[in-house]
């Protein structure tokens, strides 16, 4: 148990347990984009014939106080897509990568500078495919043991927000708009973090990573680590 007492290690065993092979999460418990109709407006696959660009995001995971806490990064004004929006650090598998694993963790200290060596990988979560972009990207979650300095290149990335685990789960974080979007009105949900509305393809690996964390926690009987 750490010197200080505090509970965040006990965390650790139920996310690995969260990330263990197990039945899709539905898409009722993803934050998704739908029409007025309520029907989902993104496709997770890639249209037939289309080749996607492969690539790899990283949740890295880090000790503070009684929870675990992950960065997301605004992507800067000078990328060529998404500028402004709310991400996880990542980009393209590389063919130098050995595959998403080692290009999330290398697109993580390029943006953030956190060093590969220090972060062990804890598994992953769903593939999908995001559509503006043409990625087909896998989200790697890692853990670093102390938490990481982070140095943020700024021709990637314009500013660093946070969130813990434990504010994850908590359903008020989570606030539904309506948008008008390329001309179609839809219902976005999105996790309100810092003054940012968190949507898109961020919105569903954060929604599928905390419904597996729900899962594993409804399994061993409900209750949160403690702090």
């Amino acid at each position: 148990m750490p010197a200080n007492g505090t509970a965040w290690f006990e965390w650790a065993p139920l996310i690995e347990a969260a990330l263990r092979p197990g039945a899709p999460v539905p898409h009722e418990d993803l934050l998704l984009v739908r029409d007025s109709a309520g029907q989902l407006v993104r496709r997770f696959d890639p249209p037939p014939g289309l080749q996607p660009r492969l690539g790899a995001v990283l949740l890295l995971l880090y000790p503070d106080g009684a929870d675990l806490r992950l960065p997301l990064t605004v992507r800067s004004d000078r990328l060529p897509s998404h500028r402004g929006e709310v991400s996880l650090p990542g980009g393209a598998i590389d063919p130098g990568d050995a595959g998403p694993e080692d290009a999330a963790l290398r697109e993580c200290y390029e943006e953030l500078g956190v060093d590969p060596r220090a972060v062990r990988v804890w598994g992953t979560l769903s593939s999908f495919y995001i559509q503006p972009s043409n990625f087909q990207i896998t989200p790697v979650v890692g853990f670093a043991e102390q938490p990481p300095v982070l140095r943020p290149n700024d021709q990637e990335v314009s500013s660093v927000l946070s969130v813990t685990v434990r504010e994850l789960l908590d359903p008020a974080l989570v606030v539904t708009e309506q948008w008008n979007l390329r001309g179609l009105d839809v219902m976005v949900p999105f996790f309100a973090i810092e003054g940012y509305k968190v949507w898109g393809a961020t919105a569903v690996v954060l929604s599928e990573f905390v419904a597996r964390i729900r899962r594993a926690l409804a399994a061993r009987g409900g209750a949160h680590p403690s702090g």
